[in-house]
This record gives C-alpha cells, structure tokens and sequence, in this order.
C-alpha cells in the first residue's frame, strides 16, 4: 500500500510517499481502508521531534532518533474492509472515524474500542476533520473549563483546526463567546456563531471592557499575565494548541504551560491544560454534536496523499482556517 513515511526527524522533505506492507486486523482490531485523514499540530511535532524532551520519554511516540511508528498521520475516516476475532461491533463495508497512529496510508488496523460509525451527516472528508480537535475543544471547555449557560468564554485562535470547533461547542453549552482571529477570518467566526469577533491585529482581546469565565487559549502568543487578566477574578484558564514552528524551535504554547504548572498552585484563577485523549466514549459526544448539527468541520483545503508533505507545510505556518485533510 502507498503512504507517507518518515526515518528520521526533520522538515517536511524527510517524509516519503512510497510502498509498504498492508496492516493485518489482530484480535479486536479491524482494517480500515482510510478515505481521508486529517492534518494535526501533533502531526508536526512527531515529525521534527519537537519539543526534544519527549524523545527521552518512556512510552512516548518519539524515539531518539526517529519516531517510533514511521507513518504519519491520526485522524481518519473511512470503511471498515475486514474485522479480527472478538469484534462483533463493526463487519465489513461499515463508515467509521477515529484516531490511531499511522493514518496517511491506504490503511489502517485500529482497536475497535477507538473508533465510532461516522457521522451520517458527514462527508468522510469532513468525519476525518474530528476526532483530535474536536475533541481537544470538548475537554478544554467541558472537561477542563466547566463552561455551563450564561458563562462567558473566549476563545483565542477562533479560526483554527481546533478553534472553529471550540466556537461553536461554546455556544452549544449556553456560553456567550468571543473569538479572537486575524482581521481575515472575522466573518468565518461570526458565521460560526461567535458573539463578539476581535481581531487581533486591530485590538488587544486582554484589556476587553468585561472578563471572561473561561479563556481556552490555542495558540500561546501572549503571556501568562495578559492571559489571566481577561479572566474573571475565580475564571479558568485552559491553555492548549500546536503553536508556530519558526527559526528551528517551537513557538507556543510549551514554555506557557511550564509557567502555568509553577503559577498555578499560587494564584485564585484556576490554569489547566488539555492534550486529546481520545476514546470511544468522546468519540461518541463528538458524532452527536456533529449529527446534530451543533457543530460542522470547516475545512481549508484538501491534499492528496501523496502532497501530504505540502500539507503539514501548510499547517505548520498556523494560517489555516479550520481543518487541512488529506484525501484518498
């Protein structure tokens, strides 16, 4: 099968599109042949092995040298081709979305204790656009934040991956919601539901004349301070996000949540972080919202799956708008 490859860490020109053996379905595994797969921040990291610390963790997807699983990619959507012994969950011919390592290939053995029946609503395209931000959306305002009705939640990089889906989550929890994105994407996320918009490049969301309940952060752009002074005096700060690869080391959100961690225990506001964890069980929340229509992925643009190199470029330079998915 034809896939995209990697056997060492580094820019996108270390990825391969070449031939590989096919995944067999094990016990309580079943075959998935992937139509679409979606590009994540996580995508990137794993590539250039970045933050380096999480080489040296036990456990980690990271190697020393090279990942641990040389195929990119996580999110997927696609149609279960054949089922391994114990699974009486899914047969073949079944529309299925989820996560699992080694996603950008023609297909993927994956528990099937992670994966759900795609949404009906869906495009597989769309289903693919998911599970990682869908579901870092729902546990940062849920999980973490606590957002109820009448809460007021601001969510800065209104206009990403996992941002669209965090507006539109806000407002289906009763929150009122202000997105924070570039002067470009406004429109998108007033049409997503946001009830205030600022742009960033016109004004300072941290010196708003009301506070917020919640701020989830996605793109760890401004200080520890600036971010808690939109809060509410007892307001929950949920920091999250890929950040911006610039000049051979990570920008983001890595060195804020550090701070966080030492701040945290010394202050009233509450700090909190949020990486996907993504199981049946939220899989499950996250396909009722979406045939609910409560939320809808937006996606940028698609790439085939052999310019899936291109499309981590892409989403490397934190200017999507929404989701970047790759298609087979």
């Amino acid at each position: 099968m034809k896939a995209i490859v990697q056997d060492r860490y580094g820019s996108s020109d270390v990825l391969a599109f070449q031939d590989v053996d096919p995944p067999v379905a094990g016990d309580r595994e079943v075959l998935v042949r992937v139509h679409a797969a979606a590009v994540n921040a996580y995508d990137w990291h794993v590539m250039r092995g970045d933050p380096y610390i999480a080489r040296l963790m036990a456990g980690s997807v990271f190697g020393r040298r090279e990942p641990r699983v040389p195929i990119r990619g996580r999110d997927f959507a696609g149609r279960v081709e054949a089922v391994g012994a114990g699974v009486t969950r899914f047969r073949p011919g079944d529309e299925v979305f989820g996560a699992a390592p080694a996603t950008f290939a023609e297909y993927v053995a994956v528990a099937a204790d992670d994966i759900e029946p795609k949404p009906a609503n869906l495009t597989f395209d769309q289903a693919a656009a998911l599970p990682m931000a869908a579901t870092t959306a729902l546990m940062g305002l849920r999980d973490e934040g606590g957002v109820r009705p009448g809460h007021r939640v601001l969510v800065n990089g209104a206009s990403g991956g996992v941002g669209t889906f965090a507006v539109q989550l806000a407002k289906a929890l009763g929150a009122s919601v202000t997105g924070v994105c570039s002067g470009r994407n406004v429109d998108l996320v007033r049409q997503l539901g946001a009830d205030e918009v600022v742009d960033y490049q016109r004004a300072d969301f941290t010196r708003a004349a009301h506070a917020h309940d919640v701020v989830l952060d996605l793109v760890g752009n401004r200080s520890l301070g600036d971010l808690r002074r939109a809060l509410t005096p007892t307001g929950v700060l949920v920091l999250a996000g890929g950040g911006v690869f610039t000049g051979g080391s990570l920008v983001g959100p890595v060195g804020l949540i550090i701070r966080a961690k030492l701040t945290g225990p010394l202050i009233r506001q509450r700090i909190r972080t949020v990486t996907a964890e993504i199981d049946r069980t939220r899989l499950a929340t996250v396909r009722e919202l979406a045939e609910a229509s409560k939320v809808t992925p937006v996606i940028d643009r698609t790439f085939a799956l052999s310019e899936a190199a291109q499309a981590i470029r892409y989403v490397e330079t934190g200017h999507a708008r929404g989701k970047v998915v790759v298609t087979l």
